[in-house]
C-alpha cells in the first residue's frame, strides 16, 4: 500500500478553510495538532519554533483575508440564529475564540430579532399553549436551553395567549 504524502500545514490550513470559516483560535487549535505531531517531544511549546510558523502562517492567511474572525462570527450567527437565543449564540462565539469586541457589535442586532427567533422555536416545537405549571415549566425550560432570556420567554408565552 502507499502511503498518503504528508500535507504541509499551510495545505492542510487551506483544506480546513475551503470546507467552512474558521476563526483564528479555532484553525491554530486543529493545526496544533499536526505541528506536535511532526515535532521530537510531542506537545508544542510556546517558544517552539514550529509554533511560531503556525502563528506566521495564521497572520498571513489573515492578511490575504482567506481568515477572518468576523466572517466566522457572521456564518455562525446565520446557520444557527433561527434555533438559539442571544446567550448560547455568544456562548459558542467565545468557545471559538471570536474576540469579546466581535462579539460586542454583533450582539445588538441579535437582540432585536431574538424575540422572533424564540417564537419560530416554539411554534415548531410546542405550537400549543401550556396547559398546566408542569407544562408551562418544561417549555420555559426548553426554551431557556435554547439560551434565550427569561424577558423573551415570558414575552413568547404572553404573545401567544393573546392571539
Amino acid at each position: 500500500m502507499r502511503k498518503k504524502p504528508e500535507l504541509s500545514l499551510r495545505a492542510r490550513a487551506l483544506q480546513y478553510l475551503a470546507r467552512r470559516e474558521y476563526s483564528r483560535a479555532e484553525l491554530r487549535g486543529k493545526l496544533l495538532s499536526h505541528v506536535g505531531a511532526e515535532g521530537d517531544s510531542g506537545t508544542p511549546q510556546p517558544e517552539n519554533p514550529r509554533t511560531e510558523n503556525l502563528d506566521a502562517l495564521l497572520d498571513d492567511l489573515t492578511a490575504r483575508g482567506w481568515l477572518s474572525d468576523a466572517r466566522a462570527a457572521t456564518q455562525l450567527l446565520h446557520a444557527k440564529r433561527s434555533r438559539f437565543g442571544t446567550q448560547r449564540l455568544s456562548y459558542e462565539l467565545r468557545q471559538k475564540g471570536i474576540a469579546e469586541e466581535l462579539i460586542g457589535n454583533v450582539l445588538p442586532g441579535l437582540k432585536e430579532s431574538e424575540l422572533e427567533a424564540a417564537r419560530g422555536v416554539w411554534q415548531r416545537k410546542f405550537g400549543v399553549l401550556p396547559q398546566d405549571a408542569k407544562e408551562k415549566a418544561r417549555q420555559i425550560r426548553f426554551l431557556q436551553s435554547r439560551g434565550f432570556g427569561f424577558d423573551v420567554i415570558f414575552q413568547v408565552l404572553r404573545l401567544t395567549e393573546e392571539i
